[in-house]
């Protein structure tokens, strides 16, 4: 099954809303990621997302665990929806976006809240090992120890292990659907992967990086940048837990909701990952913002579709998994 919103050219205006995030962006002069390090990049990054995000949304409560990981500890940020039910309660890996370089728990605060008061869900989210300090695959590495967890730990952390779902943005879109192919032979796979604007091919050849190289947020020169520190040399363009694009196959592969953001570089690579999950028979729903920008999900405070692209993909969610009961997304 494939839902869709209809296909609107790449002609079509910018959302007043990402106007607005985009015309404060080049007031502020803020330089941009490849021109600096790392640390410096993590730094401006730091500074700006509080002007994005919006008033930080209630939930029943809000945790810090610490668990071995693969290469050494993983710090993780757990939330409980307002509704989640104390046992057996639905729960979703968050996998922040930030090009594999930048990004924290933190900047996605604001996502991971709605999604668990919408879905009255647990959320778990890491703070996964960072490049160039750490190339691939150590995120995928430290995100698949939290899935472990969240599936060991059911019980302590009053799981669901039968609706374990991953979601991720951006670079985090990536890991999700990474980690949804490398568990879906699992005994438990994840039954649901929520992926906004993924990156999903590491060439970096579409169409649009073309039409949207520049002007619109995330530049084709700042996603270049991400990817080189990402990965140790070009032959990891071609592996499938870079590109996921590029698997052999997609069988089995969890049902996926998709966000694409019209006015982004990675739209081309979200529609086609989009179709190669149809082409393999794997249920998707595909939802279109054409007037939006890259990130427009962490962009809360500059209006309504950053919580409205959340609770698309609640409702893509239930949809998925009869177990859902008395919906809370709007």
């Amino acid at each position: 099954m494939t839902t869709s919103s209809p296909t609107t050219p790449a002609v079509s205006l910018v959302d007043p809303e990402a106007r607005h995030v985009l015309d404060l962006s080049r007031e502020a002069g803020a330089r941009p990621f490849e021109t600096g390090t790392p640390e410096e990049a993590r730094r401006s990054y730091e500074d700006g997302f509080p002007t994005l995000q919006g008033e930080r949304e209630p939930v029943a409560s809000v945790s810090e665990r610490t668990i071995a990981g693969p290469d050494g500890p993983v710090t993780l940020r757990i939330y409980r929806g307002r509704d989640a039910p104390g046992t057996d309660a639905p729960a979703l890996l968050y996998l922040h976006g930030g090009g594999w370089v930048v990004g924290n728990p933190e900047s996605h605060d604001e996502i991971c809240r709605w999604f668990a008061n919408m879905a009255a869900c647990i959320v778990v989210s890491p703070a996964y090992r960072l490049a160039p300090e750490h190339k691939f695959p150590a995120a995928i590495e430290d995100c698949r120890a939290v899935l472990f967890f969240m599936q060991s730990d059911a019980g302590d952390l009053g799981i669901d292990t039968r609706r374990v779902a991953i979601a991720g943005d951006s670079a985090g879109g990536n890991l999700a659907t990474v980690l949804s192919l490398i568990a879906r032979g699992s005994e438990k796979p994840p039954t649901a992967q929520l992926l906004f604007y993924p990156n999903t091919d590491a060439s970096q050849t579409a169409d649009s990086y073309h039409r949207f190289a520049d002007g619109f947020g995330l530049t084709a020169a700042t996603m270049a940048w991400f990817r080189d520190h990402y990965i140790s040399s070009s032959s990891d363009i071609d592996d499938w837990r870079v590109s996921p694009l590029k698997a052999a196959s997609l069988i089995g592969a969890p049902p996926a909701f998709l966000a694409i953001a019209g006015h982004d570089i990675l739209a081309d690579e979200g529609e086609a990952y989009a179709k190669r999950l149809q082409d393999d028979g794997v249920t998707v729903v595909l939802r279109r913002w054409p007037g939006q920008i890259h990130g427009f999900v962490s962009m809360g405070r500059h209006g309504p579709a950053a919580r409205q692209a959340v609770g698309a993909a609640v409702v893509a969610w239930r949809g998925f998994d009869p177990a859902f009961e008395n919906p809370q997304a709007d």
